[in-house]
């Protein structure tokens, strides 16, 4: 099977058990990473504000880590898609990452996570990366969120563009420096959403993730 991008891929539409009912995900991987040596999971903005798993940020995610070799899963949250129940202003859907870790981890185990998650996502995904191998946020929502709560998984790194419409860039700035990220980048002239600017997050993203110390 070839995506858009005539790359060769094993992709399954999943419905896994969730807190709230059955949850809509989808797995993919590139046809030569049989055994892949990492996992990523891609967490999607926030459902009120119409966030899912076809987000294009998070397919863009998803992608690039795809074609780094790792098994990638994107999940829809409660109350989105096919997932079953209801929005839960981020209590469940912290529930809702912690089912689909355990699910990802079932099907591949021992093999290091790392964690994604775009504005409402980044939150959820930052809350809930335990024993993660990093952890990526983009446009996380810092002024909307208890982020300066959370201890972070490290290494972390934060990607932000500088004309946020939803996000205060100047807050995020300020709890970057307060958490101590590992790795900040703005991206100069760009929204919230990343219109036309999807082709620099993947390669920032992949070489974020490619620098990373390998163990």
């Amino acid at each position: 099977m070839y995506d858009a991008y005539g790359v060769n891929m094993h992709e399954s539409n999943w419905e896994i058990s969730g807190p709230a009912g059955l949850l809509e995900a989808d797995w993919m991987q590139a046809d030569d990473a049989e055994s892949p040596a990492a996992l990523a999971v891609v967490v999607h903005p926030h459902p009120l504000g119409g966030g899912t798993m076809n987000n294009k940020v998070v397919t863009t995610l998803a992608r690039t880590c795809r074609d780094l070799g790792m098994a990638v899963v994107r999940f829809n949250f409660r109350g989105v898609g096919r997932s079953a129940g209801v929005h839960d202003h981020g209590r469940g859907e912290l529930d809702d990452l912690r089912a689909v870790i355990e699910m990802a981890r079932h099907r591949l185990p021992g093999v290091p996570l790392h964690l994604a998650g775009f504005s409402f996502g980044s939150y959820i995904a930052a809350a809930g990366a335990d024993q993660v191998r990093s952890l990526l946020l983009i446009a996380p929502p810092v002024e909307n969120y208890p982020f300066a709560r959370l201890t972070l998984a490290h290494p972390v790194a934060v990607l932000q563009g500088d004309q946020d419409e939803l996000v205060s860039v100047q807050s995020v700035r300020d709890w970057v420096a307060e958490a101590q990220v590992d790795t900040y980048h703005e991206l100069a002239g760009c929204s919230h959403f990343f219109h036309g600017r999807l082709p620099e997050l993947s390669a920032l993203t992949r070489s974020w993730l490619m620098s990373l110390p390998q163990d």
